[in-house]
C-alpha cells in the first residue's frame, strides 16, 4: 500500500471516533430514564447505582478495545472474538444473543415511538395496544421492503438525528438545572426509606437500565484499523464513555428535583418529556418528543438495517445455512432480513398480546446482549493468563490467531480490565430479575435447531467438554421458563 492509500485508510480522526460512540449509545434509554430509574431506585441509590455501572461498562468497552489491539484480524466484533477464543457454539451463542437482543430492542424502539405520538394523538396511545401493534408491523414491515432494494441511510439522516438526539438533551439539563430544580425535593427520601426497599436490593435494581442504556458504547474498537493513531482509539473510547455518562447521570439526577420518585416512577415512557414538561409547560414536553421520535425512528431503521449482520456472518462461517447469507440483486442480505423482520413480527405479537411494558423489553433485550460481552471479558483474561482462548477444533485454523507482543505490564492491566468486565457482566446477571434470565435462556433453545442441522449436515462435531456444559445450563434454564409458563408462575409484564 502506498503513503498516500495507508493515510486515506487511517484518516478516522479522534473526535470522530468519539462522535461515533455518542451516536451508537445516545438511543432511546436516554429518553425513558427518569422514569426508569425511579421506578427501583430513590436518589441515593441511583448516584452508587452510576458509580457501580460507570467502572462496569467502561471495563467492558475497554474489553473490546484491547481486543481490537491484541487481535486486529478479527473484523466481526462480538462474534468473532468470541468464535476465535471460546469455539463455534459459544461464538454461535455470541452472535445469537446479540441478533435477539437487537430484534427485542426494535419493538422496543418502535413502542416507545408510537407511545409518544399516542400523547399528541390518542389514536396510538396504551388504550388502543392493537392499534400501535399494527402500525408498528407496518412499520417494520415497510422498512423491511426498503432495505431489500438496497436503500441504506443516509449521512444526512445520520447528522439530523443525531442532532435530533442531543438538542433537546442538552435543553433539559440546562432548563432543569437552571429553572426547575429543587435541592429540597432532590433530598426528600434521598435513601429510599420509605419506600421499604432496601439500599442493596434498589442498586441492584437499577442496573440493567444502565446496562441498557450504555449499548453501543463499544463502537470506537469497531473503526479501530481505520483510526489515525490505535492510541487514538483508547482515548476517544474514555472521552465518549464520560461524555455519555455524564449525560445519563445529569438527566435521572435532575428529574429528582423536579418529581419526586413516586411522581416520576408514574410517569409514561417518555419520562424526560413529561419531567421537562412539568418545570417549563407543554413546550418543553413537546420540545423532547420531537427530538425522540426523531431519534427512535432513526434508530429503528439503522438497527433493522444492523441486526441482520450476525445472521449473515454465522452463515458465512458455516455456523447456519449458507442460504441465510443470500444477498439480491441490489446487494442486500434479503434472506437475513427477511427472518429478522419475521422475528420482530412474532415479537410485536407476544408482547402486546400479553400487554408487555417498554421497561419489560429493554430487560429481555440487555439480557441477551450480556452474552457477547461476559464471554468477550472471559477471552480477554484467557488471553492473559495463557496467551490464547480455549483449544477446539478450528482454533488457529479458520481464525488468523496473531496479534503483536504485548509487554508484561500492558499485559497485567488487560488482565485486570478483563476480570473486572467478566466480573462486572456475571454481577448483571444475578442482579437481573430471574425471570428475565430463564426467558433469556428460553430464547438461545430455538437457534439449536438450525446450528445441530448446519454442524450434522457438515459432519462436524457438534460439541467440545465446555460448550457442553453451557449447553446444560441453557437447557436447564429453558425447562425452569416453559414449567413456569405452563403453572403461570413466569408472566411478561
Amino acid at each position: 500500500m502506498s503513503t498516500a492509500q495507508s493515510q486515506r485508510t487511517h484518516s478516522v480522526t479522534i473526535w470522530t471516533l468519539v462522535s461515533l460512540i455518542i451516536g451508537s449509545t445516545v438511543g432511546s434509554g436516554i429518553f425513558a430514564l427518569p422514569q426508569n430509574i425511579a421506578s427501583v431506585a430513590s436518589p441515593g441509590a441511583m448516584l452508587i447505582g452510576w458509580a457501580i455501572a460507570g467502572v462496569g461498562m467502561l471495563s467492558i468497552a475497554f474489553v473490546f478495545q484491547i481486543l481490537a489491539r491484541r487481535k486486529p484480524h478479527l473484523d466481526s466484533g462480538v462474534y468473532s472474538y468470541v468464535r476465535a477464543g471460546l469455539g463455534d457454539f459459544i461464538g454461535f451463542t455470541s452472535g445469537w444473543g446479540y441478533w435477539l437482543g437487537s430484534v427485542m430492542a426494535q419493538v422496543g424502539y418502535a413502542t416507545l415511538f408510537f407511545g409518544t405520538l399516542g400523547h399528541y394523538l390518542p389514536f396510538f396511545d396504551q388504550d388502543n395496544p392493537w392499534v400501535m401493534a399494527l402500525t408498528v408491523s407496518v412499520l417494520t414491515w415497510g422498512i423491511f421492503f426498503a432495505l431489500t432494494r438496497g436503500v441504506k441511510q443516509a449521512a444526512l439522516m445520520n447528522l439530523v438525528t443525531t442532532i435530533a438526539k442531543l438538542v433537546p438533551i442538552l435543553a433539559f439539563i440546562v432548563l432543569i438545572a437552571f429553572i426547575g430544580f429543587s435541592w429540597d425535593k432532590f433530598t426528600l427520601d434521598f435513601w429510599g426509606e420509605n419506600s421499604g426497599i432496601s439500599l442493596s436490593d434498589q442498586i441492584q435494581g437499577i442496573m440493567l437500565f444502565t446496562v441498557w442504556v450504555f449499548i453501543g458504547v463499544e463502537g470506537a474498537s469497531v473503526y479501530s484499523k481505520q483510526a489515525r493513531s490505535r492510541q487514538d482509539v483508547g482515548r476517544a473510547t474514555l472521552i465518549g464513555f464520560l461524555s455519555v455518562l455524564g449525560l445519563l447521570v445529569a438527566v435521572s439526577t435532575l428529574s429528582y428535583g423536579v418529581l419526586t420518585r413516586e411522581e416520576l416512577a408514574a410517569l409514561p415512557d417518555n419520562s424526560m418529556g413529561a419531567v421537562l414538561e412539568a418545570a417549563v409547560g407543554p413546550w418543553g414536553g413537546a420540545l423532547i418528543s420531537i427530538g425522540l421520535c426523531l431519534s427512535v425512528l432513526g434508530a429503528y431503521i439503522s438497527w433493522q438495517m444492523l441486526c441482520a449482520e450476525p445472521i449473515v456472518m454465522m452463515a458465512s462461517d458455516g455456523l447456519l445455512p449458507k442460504r441465510l447469507a443470500a444477498k439480491n440483486d441490489a446487494g442486500a442480505p434479503w434472506m437475513a432480513q427477511l427472518v429478522s423482520t419475521a422475528v420482530v413480527q412474532f415479537f410485536v405479537i407476544l408482547f402486546f398480546a400479553n400487554e408487555t411494558s417498554y421497561n419489560t423489553m429493554v430487560q429481555l433485550a440487555t439480557i441477551m446482549y450480556l452474552l457477547p460481552y461476559i464471554f468477550s471479558a472471559l477471552y480477554l483474561v484467557l488471553l492473559a493468563v495463557r496467551g490464547k482462548g480455549l483449544t477446539h477444533p478450528h482454533a488457529g485454523e479458520l481464525f488468523d490467531d496473531s496479534g503483536p507482543t504485548i509487554s508484561s505490564s500492558d499485559n497485567r492491566r488487560h488482565l485486570a480490565i478483563g476480570i473486572v468486565g467478566f466480573i462486572y457482566s456475571l454481577w448483571l446477571i444475578y442482579a437481573a430479575d430471574p425471570v428475565y434470565v430463564l426467558f433469556g435462556a428460553l430464547a438461545v433453545i430455538p437457534g439449536l435447531v438450525p446450528y445441530l442441522w448446519t454442524r450434522l449436515a457438515n459432519k462436524e462435531k457438534v460439541f467440545n467438554t465446555f460448550e457442553w456444559v453451557v449447553v446444560g445450563v441453557i437447557l436447564i434454564g429453558a425447562v425452569f421458563a416453559v414449567v413456569g409458563l405452563v403453572n403461570g408462575s413466569l408472566t411478561l409484564e
